[in-house]
């Protein structure tokens, strides 16, 4: 890995505004992640918040990352500055928090992934984000590659919109189609009129204040309308659907 500090790719490419084509990732597996990591995708969400995924399991599968086209990104399960120390203290630059409803709950995540005076992120001098205490200047130069994405899921979370983007610190917004649709009244159903018509307002909002949105769909026509709406980071399937979609067909190729 070297001593050399790590530049945040993902997050200079947002600030440029270049598209940026994801993955899900939810198997909890070093392998599987080393697998998609080279595929070709801009990112790779490590997800933590709807998948039995810990710390331990994370570090396998940053280090199997390390050597593909991806930049790993972390879900924390929740909002909370321990489990977002934790993250980034194994070497994660972006994490994607989940169920952020105001400008408050924002600048909680922004200062969870800050050391002071910026934030409140705790000082360990030999982490893996530091190649174990070999990266001069680790300290006073973390701050600066650190990428916090926020997930806007809900009708209050939407009408915070602006407030929560224009948080310093927050380098995108994440618009979470399944929890918005719930939230909206349809379960199950984020393709239902009124979710679209959400998520077009969201990335329509976010655009006039520069701030890039993102957002998940297993679906190809989909995933290009969300992109041709403008949406800038965003997840085209994830690692679970591509193995039960394909297991399934082959079966029924043999089994049908």
């Amino acid at each position: 890995m070297g001593t050399d500090f790590q530049r945040n790719a993902f997050k200079h490419a947002l600030h440029q505004g270049k598209l940026q084509i994801g993955l899900w990732s939810s198997l909890c597996s070093n392998i599987a992640a080393e697998i998609v990591s080279d595929s070709g995708f801009d990112w790779i969400l490590l997800d933590t918040e709807h998948s039995p995924n810990e710390i331990p399991d994370l570090v396998s599968q940053l280090q199997a990352i390390q050597a593909g086209t991806a930049t790993p990104i972390i879900r924390p399960a929740w909002n909370d500055a321990v489990l977002a120390k934790r993250c980034l203290d194994i070497g994660a630059q972006t994490l994607l928090f989940p169920y952020v409803q105001n400008a408050e709950e924002a600048k909680r995540a922004v200062a969870a992934t800050r050391y002071p005076p910026q934030g409140i992120r705790g000082v360990s001098v030999a982490a893996r984000a530091s190649r174990y205490g070999r990266v001069p200047g680790y300290l006073t130069k973390a701050n600066a590659e650190i990428c916090v994405l926020v997930q806007v899921e809900t009708r209050i979370a939407l009408d915070n919109l602006e407030a929560i983007a224009k948080v310093e610190g927050i380098d995108g917004v994440f618009i979470g189609p399944s929890d918005l649709a719930a939230s909206l009244g349809h379960l199950g159903n984020p393709q239902h009129a009124e979710a679209q018509a959400a998520m077009k307002d969201a990335v329509t909002r976010l655009k006039a204040l520069g701030k890039p949105a993102g957002i998940l769909t297993g679906n190809e026509e989909e995933a290009r309308r969300y992109i041709d709406w403008g949406y800038l980071f965003v997840a085209v399937g994830a690692d679970v659907g591509l193995l039960a979609k394909n297991a399934d067909a082959l079966a029924k190729k043999f089994k049908g």
